[in-house]
């Protein structure tokens, strides 16, 4: 089963913006960017991860992508992650491919163990597969084969919208409840967790 994994990052000075009452800027350009290089080097571990294709806005990330040996989009006019990761799964079809998993580049925790699970699960399509964060309200891995099946609704809310919407497409649907990819840098709380696990001081 050949996967296209897509990863969406934010410009560098806007991601973790709720971060910013607590690490410099500075900080946080060198925390998004530690977050992408730990995202992208754990997907290049994995031989079933065909390609992974990163969307931004950020000529930084592009780069940064393409020397770790990822194929990058960029998103260009108005932000709207929805309808580039579209564009990005448009891209992906064009090969042959079994399907999409959509991955954010804020999960610190994730390894190659959490990515084989979700691909474990995503047999005899059609077939959603969605992690949910700790909160179960926003979707931080989903796996989607055909390629196509959903529309993308991210955003506030997203784990139910996705849910809904593999039910209404008929498609198998599978929840992976993983505490490594549950967990996502968004609020100073989370990045008190995550200095803690880590042993880091500032």
């Amino acid at each position: 089963m050949t996967i296209w994994a897509i990863v969406p990052v934010k410009p560098l000075l806007l991601g973790k913006s709720r971060l910013a009452g607590v690490i410099s800027d500075e900080d946080r350009i060198k925390l998004n960017i530690r977050l992408l290089e730990h995202t992208l080097k754990t997907l290049k571990l994995l031989p079933e991860i065909g390609q992974v294709l990163v969307v931004s806005r950020d000529a930084n990330v592009l780069s940064i992508s393409r020397e770790l040996g990822a194929k990058t989009v960029l998103e260009n006019g108005s932000p709207q992650l929805n309808s580039a990761l579209m564009r990005a799964t448009v891209y992906a079809q064009q090969h042959t491919i079994h399907g999409v998993l959509i991955l954010p580049a804020d999960l610190p925790l994730i390894s190659k163990n959490d990515i084989l699970s979700l691909i474990k699960l995503a047999k005899n399509p059609p077939i959603v597969v969605i992690s949910p964060d700790r909160r179960e309200d926003g979707t931080n891995a989903l796996l989607i084969s055909p390629p196509g099946l959903i529309d993308y609704d991210f955003g506030p809310g997203s784990f139910s919208r996705h849910c809904n919407r593999a039910k209404l497409a008929g498609a198998k649907l599978e929840i992976a409840n993983l505490p490594s990819l549950a967990f996502d840098l968004d609020i100073p709380e989370d990045l008190q967790i995550f200095d803690e696990l880590n042993g880091i001081t500032r």
